[in-house]
């Protein structure tokens, strides 16, 4: 059964003195001002769709990988992860580069990177993102 997800932004203004907002309708949880300035230059407390890209992937990623670990039967205990998605102006956005830490037990280093690799790959936000160059830094919790 497939599920769908809404967001919707509004906009006013021209792009560099403009402002706008992004609803996360399905959920409810919050609308999140957005700025060409919080995207380009610092955030000042607001968002960017960058931003919301990382924290798509990263919650994706740790999905994946936590179901290719427990699928493997080394269940994680937890999973830390971080995306940061890099935008350059004129260029759009240049990389992705994800950090995982994991709690795993009875599970090697090599063992844990390729569980990692895999969900690399194959976690849906990564998919669509084909065509954007996504590192991987995986390792387990000391």
């Amino acid at each position: 059964m497939a599920t769908k997800r809404l967001a919707q932004a509004h906009w006013e203004g021209s792009l560099i003195d403009g402002t706008g907002a992004v609803a996360l309708k399905s959920s409810g949880v919050g609308t999140f001002d957005v700025t060409w300035a919080s995207r380009a230059e610092d955030p000042n407390g607001r968002t960017s769709p960058e931003e919301l890209i990382a924290a798509a992937h990263s919650a994706c990623f740790s999905m994946a990988l936590a179901k290719g670990l427990a699928n493997a039967g080394s269940a994680p205990e937890a999973l830390d992860t971080s995306a940061e998605v890099t935008f350059q102006v004129g260029k759009g956005i240049t990389g992705i580069a994800l950090t995982v830490r994991g709690r795993v037990p009875g599970m090697t280093a090599a063992d844990f990177l390729a569980a990692a690799e895999d969900a690399k790959v194959n976690c849906p936000v990564s998919q669509a993102l084909t065509g954007t160059t996504i590192t991987l830094d995986a390792g387990l919790a000391e």
